[in-house]
């Protein structure tokens, strides 16, 4: 098998959570493992210059707009939850806890933080949310809890961040592919044709 895929995101992207709902399939198609890496979309923000969509003249109405159309054609439960965008910093300092013990566990729980915030209105910046959605799924909630306070999980998602960052990506998501950097989860079909074809 070559190189994984590397899929960076963001726990509070709307664009993030369609692409994390068919990025490992389109990895199994390409003969391909998908790393998951969250990161601080916002330190990225800062690094590119950009803004949060939704702060964009124009480009927030059409966002939310397409946001609720994206939804509807991949036919994904979807609504924009009431206090967004979110520092998502608990479920993400958690995902690189879990990742370092049981990585399908982590990606698990990982699509239960997107479902959790953008399908049930949850508040995933809450502690007290991102260590309930472990504990649904069998996790060591008290555990998981004690590693979002302690400060090696927090380096590790600043590292991971800032390693995102000097790699090039911007946004969320992002897939590096083969060194070869896509933004966007409408790229995911130019991802799977660049890997199959062996990239033009």
């Amino acid at each position: 098998m070559s190189d994984p895929i590397q899929f960076y995101f963001d726990f509070a992207s709307p664009y993030g959570y369609f692409a994390s709902l068919y990025i490992d399939a389109l990895g199994e198609r390409c003969g391909r493992a998908v790393a998951w890496k969250p990161i601080m979309i916002g330190s990225a923000f800062k690094a590119s210059g950009n803004l949060p969509l939704v702060e964009q003249p124009l480009k927030g109405a059409y966002a939310r707009h397409d946001w609720e159309r994206m939804a509807r054609m991949l036919k994904a439960p979807y609504r924009l939850p009431d206090r967004f965008p979110v520092p998502a910093l608990p479920p993400s300092r958690a995902f690189w806890w879990l990742a370092e013990r049981d990585e399908v566990q982590a990606k698990a729980y990982a699509r239960a933080v997107y479902h959790a915030y953008f399908a049930e209105n949850r508040d995933i910046s809450e502690v007290a949310v991102a260590t309930e959605l472990a504990g649904r799924l069998g996790i060591d909630a008290a555990a998981l809890e004690t590693a979002i306070q302690e400060p090696h999980w927090k380096q590790r998602l600043k590292d991971e961040t800032e390693a995102a960052i000097a790699a090039g990506v911007f946004g969320s998501p992002f897939v590096i592919a083969d060194g070869e950097g896509f933004w966007g989860a409408d790229r995911l079909p130019m991802i799977e044709g660049w890997l199959k074809s062996g990239g033009w």
